[in-house]
């Protein structure tokens, strides 16, 4: 049994109050957090359960931890991250563009209707120039205005 300032401290009390305090932070949290130092408590409640010294404790509790997160974080974050929902607007990249006004980057000017829209254009060179009326693709997409080739 440990002591603090002379009081007996039940050190598995103390890892388990840890334990609910990461959890209730991974539930109020977006994201995976603090779910691998929870397991990591676990193991240091367990430990402390079998009377192993506080050292032993926090070994514990830190080797767990790193090989929880070190194991799992990359599986987790693909899955979490893989759900990636392209815009309206990107549904327009790579697809063919009606040039509706003179498309010059140095004039800064240019428009072109794709999909019944509109949108401000420009050339992805700055030295080419496209005539209203000409069929031009577009490859990307930079703030409000549409890149076309």
């Amino acid at each position: 049994m440990a002591f603090v300032l002379g009081v007996p401290v039940n050190m598995a009390m103390v890892w388990l109050v840890a334990m609910v305090v990461f959890l209730v932070i991974e539930a109020l949290v977006p994201g995976l957090v603090s779910l691998w130092f929870a397991l990591g408590a676990l193991a240091a409640v367990l430990a402390a359960a079998l009377n192993a010294p506080i050292w032993l404790q926090l070994v514990w509790f830190f080797v767990v931890s790193v090989a929880a997160l070190w194991l799992t974080r990359p599986l987790v974050k693909k899955f979490i991250n893989s759900k990636v929902q392209p815009t309206n607007a990107d549904a327009v990249i790579g697809r063919e563009c009606l040039v509706i006004e003179d498309i010059d980057n140095i004039r800064a000017t240019g428009r072109v209707k794709v999909g019944g829209m509109e949108w401000t254009a420009r050339s992805e060179k700055d030295d080419v120039k496209f005539s209203s009326g000409a069929v031009v693709t577009a490859v990307a997409i930079e703030g409000v205005k549409l890149i076309v080739k």
